[in-house]
């Protein structure tokens, strides 16, 4: 699939790697462009054991790829002045009102051609741990066509890697809907992975999450 040249709808914010070139075909993305309504504030830059969730969503992105990109919305230029980890780039998307379907399909229009496909990571799941994250990363390396996702008692979600052939499909997405019809329809491979309905909506997960550990 040849993907058709981004419209106006999106641009580039800042990139802080210079002449970095990924090894590895498959980017990450870091959806991060909400406006956090039921948290209050900028979800993102809440602290989590000592560093910001922002921050924290971008270092388990790395376990998945070296080619990093966080997508901001709500809140796009405080979070790179914010964060004290840098991706590969930071993206926006003036359409984040729209929901989580603008940071996928703005994400996908970046990719590059060589990409065989990508993962997907949300910024609010601090308790996904490093051997959960490498079992999705060396699945899909294995198997790079086949979609892999995170089990949430019998259906995928995110974290997920999305093989190249689903990008059609993922550009479809309307509204605040995210990439799991599209995996369950695509008979994804669901992962054991531990942390992921431990999500943070409110400054009531948070605490309570705080307090678990």
């Amino acid at each position: 699939m040849v993907l058709g040249e981004p419209g106006t709808g999106w641009r580039t914010q800042r990139s802080c790697a210079g002449a970095f070139r990924a090894t590895d075909t498959a980017p990450a993305l870091v959806l991060a462009a909400g406006a956090s309504r039921r948290f209050g504030g900028a979800k993102a830059l809440a602290q989590w054991r000592g560093q910001l969730l922002l921050d924290h969503a971008i270092g388990q992105a790395r376990q998945l790829s070296p080619d990093v990109r966080v997508i901001t919305g709500c809140r796009g230029p405080l979070l790179p002045l914010r964060a004290q980890r840098h991706p590969t780039s930071w993206l926006f998307t003036p359409q984040w009102r729209q929901g989580m379907s603008a940071s996928l399909k703005l994400g996908i229009h970046t990719l590059p051609p060589r990409a065989r496909g990508v993962f997907v990571v949300l910024v609010d799941q601090p308790l996904i741990d490093s051997e959960s994250l490498c079992r999705l990363r060396d699945a899909a390396r294995q198997e790079p066509e086949l979609p892999f996702a995170a089990d949430y008692h019998g259906r995928p979600g995110v974290p997920a890697y999305l093989p190249r052939w689903l990008w059609p499909a993922l550009m479809t997405l309307e509204g605040d809907r995210g990439a799991g019809q599209i995996l369950k329809a695509a008979g994804a491979h669901r992962l054991a992975i531990d942390g992921v309905a431990a999500d943070v909506d409110t400054p009531e997960d948070l605490a309570n999450l705080r307090r678990s550990m």
